[in-house]
């Protein structure tokens, strides 16, 4: 049976916008008897754990197929050899977290007695979550006060929960904020309702999301942390765009579906499928999704299709018309003229170009 991923490897991950993985060794040679075994191996562990049993033997069946046809004979190396099968088993299984790579030092979690990681590791993760400052990877107040929050990925509560408390705190005193996930990969579920959590009035019950797992045959249920200190109850707007992924698109799919924050970007990346990685054959290793998210406002999920926002623009654009429309709604909203005279003031020199937004760049694929 395949266990989840890791804490650390989700960790990792953060700094992808989507699930590829890191570069691999170029010059390892595979053969046809390697290429066979591994695409054998690859074959019975996703008809164990994919979520979707049906896709899963269709799935393994054609990549058979194309091993017969010589589709993969050009593929001399194992990095080559990771990358087309990670290429067809995204089109062919159509699930954007379908990865292979080349990884012959990687260890399956083998969890204690108790199921729970040992000192060390939790030493570890909590040195590489703080070092990629939980996630959070800016904070600000815009002019005009619109406070805007950078999150780029969703590690364990456990390791995050002080550190959104601190963000929140910093945020509370806005009119409006800004939370941009536009090079967001994903991450924990319930770091994702987590930090929903601050956006909801104290004593809300709200079931945020459920993720089916075929492995366990179990479903987990995400709801609203009652403990969550700090909350703002003000406008909410959401940046998204193409690379916008799992996790992150869940974030943007929930605050859409329990209608508490406004989507304005591109279309998500579409994968709502979460899972873990398993050793295959020869030093391979594949990433299989075992689970499916339930909304339970639409009673389904944004894989294939991604989350779709209220205002579609180009990612690139996102900030400044998000920033604009935030202004806008405060200066609306408020009844001091000396406010809205500033606001009026800080509206106009946005639109000429005066005011100095964060910047952002498209995230390496």
């Amino acid at each position: 049976m395949l266990r989840p991923v890791h804490a650390l490897a989700i960790a990792a991950a953060l700094l992808s916008p989507l699930p590829v993985h890191a570069e691999q060794p170029t010059e390892t040679r595979v053969t046809d008897s390697t290429r066979g075994e591994v695409i054998e191996a690859l074959g019975t562990a996703l008809q164990e754990n994919y979520v979707f049993p049906e896709v899963a033997e269709s799935l393994s069946a054609e990549l058979e197929k194309r091993l017969q046809s010589g589709a993969y004979d050009d593929s001399s190396t194992a990095a080559d050899f990771a990358k087309m099968l990670t290429l067809d088993m995204r089109t062919i299984g159509k699930d954007g977290h379908f990865g292979v790579r080349y990884d012959p030092d990687f260890v399956p979690e083998e969890p204690g007695a108790d199921g729970l990681p040992d000192e060390a590791e939790i030493a570890e993760m909590r040195r590489m979550v703080a070092r990629h400052a939980y996630g959070l990877q800016r904070i600000d107040r815009l002019p005009g006060n619109i406070g805007y929050l950078d999150i780029r990925g969703f590690d364990e509560p456990y390791y995050v929960s002080a550190a959104y408390e601190a963000a929140m705190k910093l945020l509370a005193g806005s009119d409006a904020i800004i939370i941009d996930l536009r090079s967001n990969g994903g991450g924990d579920p319930a770091s994702v309702a987590l930090l929903m959590s601050h956006f909801f009035p104290v004593g809300t019950e709200l079931l945020v999301n459920s993720i089916y797992d075929r492995t366990d045959d179990t479903t987990r249920q995400f709801w609203i942390d009652p403990a969550v200190e700090t909350r703002f109850a003000g406008p909410v707007y959401v940046l998204t765009s193409s690379r916008t992924f799992s996790g992150g698109e869940e974030f943007a799919y929930d605050m859409k579906t329990h209608e508490r924050g406004r989507l304005i970007g591109e279309t998500t990346g579409g994968g709502a499928n979460p899972g873990g990685t398993v050793p295959i054959a020869h030093g391979f290793v594949a990433f299989i999704p075992t689970g499916r998210a339930i909304n339970p406002v639409t009673g389904t999920n944004w894989e294939g299709v991604g989350v779709e926002p209220d205002l579609q623009v180009p990612a690139d654009d996102a900030l400044r018309i998000a920033y604009a429309e935030a202004l806008e709604t405060v200066r609306s909203a408020s009844d001091d003229d000396r406010r809205k005279r500033q606001l009026s003031a800080i509206i106009e020199a946005a639109a000429d170009g005066e005011v100095v937004l964060p910047d952002w760049t498209a995230p390496k694929r």
